[in-house]
């Protein structure tokens, strides 16, 4: 039996997964916890990582360290993304972070982050054709699955932070700040040769802004008894644009009290659903599949994956 915790180090937040691995391979999810930290605040063009962030992401991860110090057999994977990945001072920090709390974290490339969502994903929803789109806070990955394979990635270098902090006000976007936004992603998407490939396909959502539409759709529904359950959730655009508009039409403060959007985000939200919206109009999309199976799912199947080759190395070794 072993303990396998993942600490998922985003430009937004810092995630904590532990699951109990069995000899047999089975598994269950003993904690899940998340802090925001938003990492990425205020880098700027030299991208560079801010005392206060990196104060709040020590802390949160020695929290972290703190809850899961007791477990036997624990195995630690902590990975950093985009903020992490593009930080000219990512040397110091990590440094940093591992003198505070002894954890190491690994640095993965876009192209990876990507990948892992593909593993989360397709390890747990049972998707055939479509766009998995992880807006994160300071990245967006895109991957063409079809036929269930893993055709295309790329990771992006904007997110749900960035893009804010860079395009638009935070109480109420302007008029010409949201059609820049929607220009400048287009331009990068005319770049990505594949991606008309993905015509008509729905789009595979993952990352805290995306979801979030999801969460407001359910906790408006009379019906819903768990509004956070939105695994395999489906919404179609008229949906989506429905809800983008009343985020539009909302300043700060009243974004902060519709249901479903965390306080926390509400300055990012608009900024953090751009990528997804215009990517649903430029693909004729009509619906949007959420997951909350991403980078931390695929980890864990990358996991099974080793001991699962482990054990069939030894039963080889041991019938020669």
């Amino acid at each position: 039996m072993e303990n396998f915790a993942i600490i998922d180090l985003g430009s937004n937040s810092v995630r904590l997964e532990v699951d109990q691995i069995n000899d047999d391979l089975s598994y269950k999810n003993i904690l899940e916890t998340k802090e925001v930290v938003r990492l990425s605040e205020n880098m700027g063009e030299e991208n560079e990582l801010k005392r206060p962030a990196i104060d709040r992401t020590v802390k949160a991860i020695s929290s972290f360290k703190e809850q899961i110090k007791d477990l036997p057999n624990l195995n630690i994977k902590a990975v950093g993304t985009a903020a992490s990945r593009n930080a000219v001072n990512q040397a110091d920090f990590l440094k940093e972070v591992e003198q505070a709390t002894g954890i190491k974290i690994q640095v993965i490339s876009g192209q990876d982050e990507a990948h892992y969502d593909y593993l989360g994903v397709i390890n747990s929803l049972d998707v055939v054709n479509g766009i998995i789109m992880d807006t994160g806070g300071a990245s967006t990955e895109l991957v063409l699955v079809q036929n269930g394979e893993e055709m295309n990635r790329i990771s992006i270098p904007l997110g749900a932070v960035t893009l804010s902090e860079s395009e638009l006000n935070p109480d109420v976007p302007t008029a010409s700040q949201l059609f820049k936004l929607f220009d400048r992603l287009n331009t990068i998407y005319n770049d990505i040769w594949w991606l008309n490939r993905g015509f008509n396909l729905p789009i595979i959502a993952l990352g805290g802004s995306n979801r979030t539409l999801a969460k407001i759709k359910r906790r408006n529904d009379p019906n819903s008894k768990n509004w956070d359950d939105i695994h395999g959730f489906h919404m179609s655009i008229a949906e989506v644009k429905k809800i983008f508009i009343e985020l539009l039409s909302s300043n700060l403060e009243e974004r902060k009290a519709i249901p479903g959007v965390s306080k926390e985000r509400a300055d990012i939200i608009i900024g953090g659903l751009s990528p997804a919206i215009t990517l649903m109009r430029r693909l004729n999309s009509d619906r949007m599949i959420f997951s909350k199976r991403g980078v931390r799912f695929g980890l864990l199947h990358e996991r099974l994956d080793q001991l699962r080759n482990n054990q069939n190395e030894n039963d080889q070794s041991q019938s020669e």
